[in-house]
């Protein structure tokens, strides 16, 4: 198993979520928040950052990022997302790459995100989940 996660509701009706070693996100339905259907957006754009992180750093140097947007399409009929679509922006423009450094470059980002990128690997699969209600009398 992974690390825990668990969520709290607030008082204002948004959500609270934490993790064992101190991580938080607030959640909910409402202007400023992040829908839980958000969050898997920004899980699948958060793990191709830090996947593909070393490919770039080492091209263009320390600090150096992507910016990746995710989109995905509702499927309202079964209350789930039918696809998502994935574009990661790297500027080199003050790298001064050939354009075969540009190739390489594009590559071993894919390579990199393709191999170690769980979210992405997660959704591209059927993933059971088990359920579990407790209720304290």
């Amino acid at each position: 198993m992974g690390k825990r996660i668990w969520v709290e509701r607030n008082k204002d009706g948004s959500w609270d979520a934490r993790s064992e070693d101190g991580a938080h996100i607030k959640f909910g339905k409402g202007k400023g928040l992040f829908t839980p259907g958000d969050l898997m957006k920004v899980a699948l754009a958060g793990c191709a950052a830090l996947s593909s992180q070393f490919a770039v750093e080492r091209a263009l140097g320390e600090g150096a990022g992507a910016t990746i947007t995710v989109d995905g399409t509702a499927d309202a009929k079964h209350n789930a997302y039918s696809d998502f679509s994935e574009k990661v922006e790297i500027d080199a423009s003050e790298a001064g790459l050939r354009k075969a450094q540009v190739d390489d470059l594009k590559e071993r980002v894919r390579r990199h995100i393709e191999k170690g990128c769980t979210v992405q690997h997660t959704y591209e699969r059927e993933t059971p989940v088990s359920l579990a209600i407790d209720i304290k009398e």
